[in-house]
């Protein structure tokens, strides 16, 4: 099991959880931020301080954003990024979850 990035995040892209996260496994995509289920140790450090409440452990995502519990399992199946997100940079292409929200406008 691991922590989830849901919904509340596209657009948003606060980052206070990369500062919380001791292990370096929370990415960024073009709009939203993804754990890596690979490297996440479940230590919870990120939930607390995310803004808008989207980090959720895996089997307690919100039904209503459900394609959000295997958006980052699949992001990085398809990707093949790993060994800490400080050195990848931004990833190539959103999920297609992601990619089919509206955009946010900011502010």
């Amino acid at each position: 099991m691991t922590y989830v990035i849901a919904q509340p995040c596209v657009d948003l892209k606060d980052k206070a959880c990369i500062d919380e996260c001791p292990v370096d496994c929370i990415y960024e995509g073009p709009r939203k931020m993804y754990i890596n289920p690979d490297e996440c140790v479940d230590c919870g450090a990120c939930e607390p301080v995310c803004p808008v409440e989207a980090i959720f452990y895996e089997d307690a995502v919100p039904e209503e954003w459900a394609g959000y519990g295997s958006a980052d399992q699949e992001v990085f199946a398809t990707t093949k990024v790993a060994g800490g997100a400080s050195a990848a940079g931004v990833l190539p292409a959103d999920h297609p979850v992601v990619q089919a929200e509206p955009v946010k406008e900011a502010g």
